[in-house]
């Protein structure tokens, strides 16, 4: 099992929109889905109630390196079903 390390930046973003930083790992852990941004840079995706939870991370040989993350309520826009 991959480490995962949060930058700074991912911190205070989630902090500032009121995410838990225990459900963003789960995300991680077991995604709904995961989009690929670039060969390293993936989006991990996790419906959560009406509204979906997507952590930006760079996944590297030994870690996923969390960039970012937010709460949408355009599922059907990010979500393949």
């Amino acid at each position: 099992m991959k480490q995962i390390v949060f930058i700074q930046h991912a911190l205070d973003r989630l902090k500032e929109r009121g995410i838990n930083k225990e459900l963003a790992i789960q995300v991680l852990r077991d995604p709904d889905d995961v989009e690929l941004e670039s060969e390293r840079r993936k989006i991990a995706q996790k419906l959560i109630k009406d509204r979906l939870l997507r952590v930006v991370y760079d996944d590297e040989e030994d870690s996923m390196v969390v960039i970012s993350a937010y709460i949408t309520s355009k599922v059907s826009k990010y979500l393949r079903r």
